[in-house]
């Protein structure tokens, strides 16, 4: 019978470096459809505060999965370990969350940036009109877009969250919470939550009914209906 050492799995140090560089690409690519979808965001952006002196844009944020997060997500979902499974089954390697200052901007930032026609909606969650138990609110698309290499196109998905600022403090606030119990939040905390989330959501509809007062007595744009 083998021992131990006999057992044990050699492997060379060009086949680490080749597994790295494979790795590093195939994470490349989500990197180059991120900065499309980003590039896409900052022209709707700066148009939107060139043309009608708005800018239903807070803030934006974005990220590519690390190594170490995306092979915890394929052991954790049991995906096989290759590239095509991975690729089929993770769609939110990488992701862009955008902050808007009203729910209505950020279904209109939605709107404007899936009618793209190189841009192809994957699926969609809307969060914001029928929130999670906890009370999570956001607006969750997955959208292809084309990336072209020196080897051909490439199709990269991309998970787009839109959010007001209200929901997005609460998230953050969510993730904090499930992060120091562990997921094990006890249950007086959650209820806790969840009525924060109706404060933040109720913060949200008379913050808009102001801000349409406001452009409504002013010039006003032709954006806000």
């Amino acid at each position: 019978m083998p021992s131990p050492e006999e057992l044990q799995i050699t492997v060379s140090a060009a086949s680490l470096r080749t597994m790295r560089d494979e790795f590093q690409r195939f994470l490349m690519e989500y990197r180059f459809g991120l900065q499309e979808v980003e590039t896409k965001i900052s022209i709707l952006r700066e148009e939107f505060q060139e043309a009608h002196a708005y800018n239903p844009i807070e803030h934006v944020s974005s990220r590519v999965k690390t190594p170490d997060s995306l092979v915890a997500k394929v052991q954790r979902k049991g995906i096989e370990p290759d590239f095509a499974s991975i690729r089929e089954s993770i769609t939110d390697i990488a992701g862009v969350r955008i902050t808007c200052s009203f729910t209505t901007d950020a279904y209109r930032l939605f709107d404007l940036l899936t009618q793209q026609d190189d841009i192809t909606v994957m699926s969609v969650k809307d969060y914001i009109t029928a929130p999670k138990p906890s009370g999570y609110k956001s607006l969750h698309a997955i959208v292809a877009v084309p990336v072209f290499l020196s080897t051909g196109r490439v199709d990269v998905p991309v998970e787009v969250q839109f959010r007001t600022i209200a929901m997005d403090f609460w998230a953050s606030l969510e993730h904090k919470i499930y992060y120091k119990y562990d997921r094990q939040v006890p249950e007086d905390l959650l209820a806790e939550l969840r009525d924060a989330a109706g404060t933040a959501a109720e913060l949200d509809q008379r913050m808009e009914r102001l801000h349409r007062e406001i452009r409504g007595a002013g010039t006003g744009s032709p954006l806000l209906g």
